[in-house]
């Protein structure tokens, strides 16, 4: 296993979104944060010999953080068919051992049927920021409870209740969460600084 410093210097050639749209809340996800979080779970054996897949993948941050760390097999998937072509770069700039399939699909309905014992979902879902977008991170919770036994995810500052109660009405239980720093590049005409910290949330949920 490589260190967590190691796998966020491997990350940092993963590119970002060429042209994001700011209805899907595209962000690139900071190999930092990505690290952190897939090497926690791989601690935890949640990643070595599973599948692992990740809903809303954009240019593949996690799902390489992932592939990088020895999974059965890793599988990407995303609505939006531009970062998906970014994606198959990045797997090439990253090179790591494991073969990723990269699905063009919604995660309302996403078109996956694993094995669900034996499946981790790692996600940066949208935070629903955007007006009339709240709690898009909802739909992701739920193709989720459905399709893995254990999950980490990304999601705004203050939404324990939120997840937690959710968790719970779906079978699952929050079991480790901590907050992080999430760097936000200036990419869309209603940021008015060059780049903003804010803090998220992540957690871990047995399904």
């Amino acid at each position: 296993m490589s260190t967590k410093r190691a796998l966020a210097q491997q990350l940092g050639v993963v590119a970002g979104f060429d042209d994001p749209r700011a209805p899907l809340e595209q962000y690139r996800t900071p190999p930092e944060l990505a690290a952190h979080l897939i090497h926690l779970a791989d601690l935890r054996g949640d990643i070595e010999d599973r599948t692992i897949v990740d809903l809303g993948c954009g240019t593949g941050m996690l799902t390489l953080g992932a592939a990088l760390r020895g999974p059965e097999r890793t599988v990407g998937l995303d609505v939006d068919p531009a970062p998906l072509r970014t994606a198959r770069d990045n797997e090439r700039k990253v090179a790591s051992a494991t073969s990723v399939s990269w699905v063009r699909g919604d995660a309302e309905n996403a078109p996956l049927r694993p094995d669900r014992d034996g499946t981790t979902v790692v996600m940066n879902p949208p935070f629903g920021a955007q007006s009339g977008n709240e709690h898009a991170d909802r739909a992701f919770l739920e193709t989720t409870a459905a399709l893995a036994d254990v999950s980490y995810s990304i999601h705004n500052e203050g939404s324990q209740e939120f997840v937690g109660s959710f968790a719970a009405d779906n079978g699952g239980t929050v079991t480790d969460s901590y907050q992080t720093e999430f760097e936000i590049p200036r990419q869309f005409d209603h940021h008015e600084d060059e780049s903003r910290a804010v803090t998220a949330e992540v957690y871990r949920i047995d399904w």
